[in-house]
């Protein structure tokens, strides 16, 4: 092969590994192409901070992208919006009800000591807690459940509860009604304990485990050097002593335990604690997400919810791919019907450029969403663009009565500036759209950016290195392949 055609192969060379990398290496699909959730989350203020900065904003996007990574969520984006709101995509997830509860939770650990005189109102709430987490447990097991439903509704002892909580009680049977009114005792309960310096602040790690003995699962704690000492010192204060130790979420007690005679000296020393209050395994990961990720340094909530289903996202890129293709096949028919044989060879360039785009989205990888493929048909256009420049500078040199092979090298060099600046002008908007943009934005903003790089590359290489690879055949060195000869100028020149 001579020198001139090494560019082709260099060519045939990239086009087999982006085969390749596309086919091994599966493409990252946005929200919209996949499936999933999208939660519009808005930053409240607080009586301490009454104005949302972009620090806040940005404190709490460092928590809550913890407590996403915490969710096992893969290919998840959270952006700001405006000055006060985030955009949450987690896609593949179709239930986004727990992920809300999980996120929108603040997640302030604090730990408590009871207040003094206070033994029997405790009790009392305690006893009305496990009452109401019995029946919990059956109703989530439906034991019994003919037998339950005749028990509650005759217990007087409940009724008073949903009425001293003002909670409506017309379907008393209801699972959410009953963890409601769980937490309304468990938050008077965390009224009779009284703050300390011990808060979530300085918990280094969270994890969940199974009790071999109750099967309930619990949640374990580790802290920092700091706060070892502080939970040491916290737990030697009351130890043997009638006053029990509060762990408290949210203003919502989840654990009140006593600590031994035996640690009266040093206190509970290692730095770990364990909450266990009946959780269930989600329970337990739940609230494993929350402590790990840290407390939210301000309130949020979600004003909004959007589930789009799989069933659309393959229906999303079934109608783009159709759109794609029928472009490119229109394209490609009208490119053959002007340029003829250059027409042909810019068609071979597109499908050599689709091929490199689409390996570069596999493997950086970009998140393909609607927008990003719009943006991937808007650069083919570009990258036809580029063609036409050229082989309308073929045209014209050949018209001036120029050999094919002078014109195909002058088409090139001609043309070259004007593809330059047209590109690098839309690639000026596609870098400001990207920095300035949020959401869909950046995804059509990143595509087409990267297809107008590649476009270059196709137009000023590929399509040059096909031309080149054809015109090594003498059958093809004709000028009626390119232009119809009664539109030259001198019908005598050496087409060589």
């Amino acid at each position: 092969m001579g020198r001139k055609n090494y560019w082709f192969l260099v060519v045939i060379i990239f086009a087999v590994l982006s085969i390749f990398i596309c086919t091994n290496i599966p493409f990252q699909l946005g929200l919209d192409l996949r499936g999933g959730s999208q939660l519009t989350l808005e930053v409240q203020p607080t009586q301490e901070i009454k104005k949302i900065t972009p620090n806040e904003i940005e404190g709490v996007k460092a928590v809550l992208d913890k407590r996403v990574n915490g969710l096992g969520v893969s290919d998840s984006q959270l952006q700001t919006v405006g000055t006060n709101q985030l955009l949450l995509e987690l896609p593949g997830e179709q239930d986004p009800s727990g992920a809300a509860k999980v996120l929108g939770e603040t997640a302030l650990l604090e730990f408590r000591i009871q207040k003094s005189g206070t033994a029997a109102q405790l009790k009392d709430l305690q006893t009305q807690r496990n009452s109401v987490e019995s029946i919990i447990k059956l109703l989530e097991e439906k034991i019994n459940s003919a037998q339950l439903i005749k028990e509650i509704n005759i217990n007087n002892k409940i009724n008073q509860l949903f009425e001293k909580y003002n909670i409506q009680s017309d379907q008393i049977l209801d699972v959410d009604q009953f963890n409601l009114l769980r937490n309304k005792i468990s938050t008077d309960i965390a009224g009779l304990f009284e703050p300390t310096s011990l808060t979530g602040q300085y918990l280094t790690n969270a994890g969940r485990r199974q009790d071999q003995n109750t099967n309930n699962w619990e949640v374990t704690l580790s802290f920092n050097n700091e706060g070892g000492e502080l939970f040491a010192d916290l737990t030697k204060s009351i130890a043997g002593t009638p006053r029990l130790l509060g762990i408290v979420i949210d203003g919502i007690s989840y654990s009140e335990a006593s600590v031994g005679k035996q640690f009266e000296t040093a206190g509970i020393t290692g730095g770990a604690a364990t909450i266990s209050g009946n959780f269930t395994a989600d329970d337990a990961r739940n609230l494993e997400v929350q402590l790990r990720g840290g407390a939210l340094p301000l309130p949020i909530e979600i004003i909004q919810i959007r589930t789009i289903g799989p069933s659309l996202g393959n229906e999303n890129i079934r109608l783009s791919l159709f759109a794609a293709l029928t472009g490119l096949f229109f394209v490609g028919i009208f490119m053959i019907f002007i340029y003829k044989l250059a027409g042909f060879v810019a068609v071979l360039a597109l499908s050599f450029y689709s091929l490199f785009t689409l390996s570069i989205y596999a493997l950086l990888p970009v998140t393909l969403t609607l927008p990003g493929i719009a943006g991937f048909i808007l650069s083919i256009g570009m990258a036809v663009d580029a063609n036409v420049l050229i082989f309308e500078r073929l045209k014209e040199e050949l018209r001036n009565g120029n050999t094919l092979i002078r014109s195909i090298d002058a088409s090139f060099k001609n043309a070259f500036s004007s593809i330059i600046d047209g590109h690098l002008t839309t690639l000026i908007s596609c870098i400001t759209l990207f920095y300035l943009g949020t959401g869909f934005v950046k995804g059509f903003a990143a595509t087409l950016g990267i297809g107008v790089v590649l476009s270059l590359f196709t137009a000023l290489t590929c399509t040059k290195a096909i031309l080149k690879f054809l015109m090594s055949y003498q059958g093809l060195r004709k000028i009626s392949y390119f232009i119809n000869p009664n539109q030259i100028s001198s019908p005598s020149i050496n087409v060589q």
